[in-house]
């Protein structure tokens, strides 16, 4: 296997801390949500941050099957649900909900270009066997 690109972040308190990336792009505070029992407010957390990569990573993977099917998409659009979970012996794990939508496509053509994409984008291909991840065509 050829590395095609590293990203470099570096975080420095945790969840409560901060993370800039080694081009200083992303500069942003972490915060710990209210629903957490944290203080909230402005700064984001680790699992807005693994929406954000995964759902760019998957509609990226979308297109690309899209293309390869010879469908042109209009728009496209995905949404990542990322969720933190504890099972019953307080082990902490993630689940994720991917939700597309494709504008001038049918719902069974959108669910059928979902799955073929997570076949092939590397967050799904990271995850699989570790992380549930659910489909939903809108």
């Amino acid at each position: 296997m050829k590395t095609i690109y590293t990203a470099v972040a570096t975080v420095h308190g945790g969840r409560e801390g901060h993370v800039k990336s080694d081009d200083g792009v992303l500069d942003l505070d972490l915060r710990i949500p209210k629903s957490m029992g944290g203080a909230g407010g402005a700064g984001s957390n680790p699992e807005q941050l693994f929406a954000a990569g995964y759902a760019a990573c998957f509609e990226s993977a979308l297109r690309l099957v899209a293309r390869q099917q010879k469908k042109p998409l209009k728009d496209a659009r995905i949404t990542a649900h990322v969720s933190l979970i504890a099972d019953d012996a307080g082990q902490y794990g993630l689940g994720v909900e991917l939700k597309g939508q494709i504008e001038g496509v049918s719902t069974d053509e959108t669910r059928a270009l979902m799955q073929a994409a997570h076949d092939v984008c590397p967050y799904s291909k990271a995850t699989r066997g570790n992380i549930d991840v659910k489909l939903v065509a809108e």
